[in-house]
């Protein structure tokens, strides 16, 4: 029933969602300024903009704006930051990360765990990344098991695709290809068309997506 209520519920959020997904960074943060939000869907919003400076690059905003009284789910989001921006302190963040998750007042918030997850695959420990995401129940999560037609499942089912390779190429091609006809191209998009043109040996038009990537 709550899948149901949350499938048919109005989506305030899918655009910026889309563009975060897609890797549209500045278009996630030019577009964040959206009516009739709940609270949640506050945090939600503010953590996909901050997500998405990270994505930039943009480390120190994102540290500086995040200040102490904010919540979990923008403390996570500063974690991140912090681990990005300085290697050096990567096993007192990756500590600070451990205490969070094992403390029952905040380990299970469902941004701290996609979070949690993200910082743990960038840290190649991918059985703690699996373990964390899995029980999350992170909007990532819920939205592939709602929707087949979902961005990120579509995302997944392309480089799932890629990997098996074989007929499986031109199916990839074909999820890029959709996604660079209906929503801004994108070097994520741009990159995923070049690599199903190079496994299935177009190295020129390859090439060329490449370059437009870079551009």
């Amino acid at each position: 029933m709550a899948a149901a209520a949350a499938a048919s519920a109005p989506d305030h959020l899918f655009n910026l969602r889309n563009n975060f997904f897609l890797g549209a960074y500045q278009a996630a943060i030019n577009h964040s300024e959206v009516p009739n939000l709940s609270p949640d869907d506050v945090v939600e919003r503010d953590c996909l903009v901050y997500r998405s400076y990270i994505a930039l690059g943009s480390y120190q905003l994102v540290i500086h704006e995040i200040d102490a009284s904010a919540g979990t789910p923008l403390q996570a989001v500063k974690l991140l930051a912090l681990f990005l921006s300085t290697p050096e302190a990567k096993e007192s963040t990756i500590s600070s990360l451990k205490e969070w998750l094992a403390d029952p007042a905040i380990g299970s918030n469902a941004i701290l765990r996609l979070i949690a997850g993200i910082i743990f695959m960038h840290d190649q420990d991918y059985n703690e990344a699996l373990k964390h995401t899995n029980s999350g129940g992170t909007m990532e999560l819920v939205m592939q098991q709602i929707d087949k037609d979902h961005t990120l499942t579509q995302l997944a089912s392309a480089w799932l695709n890629l990997s098996v390779g074989g007929s499986k190429i031109q199916e990839a091609y074909l999820i890029f290809q959709d996604f660079s006809e209906k929503y801004q191209m994108t070097s994520l998009i741009l990159n995923g068309k070049a690599v199903c043109c190079m496994h299935m040996g177009n190295f020129d038009e390859a090439e060329t997506l490449l370059l437009e990537a870079l551009n």
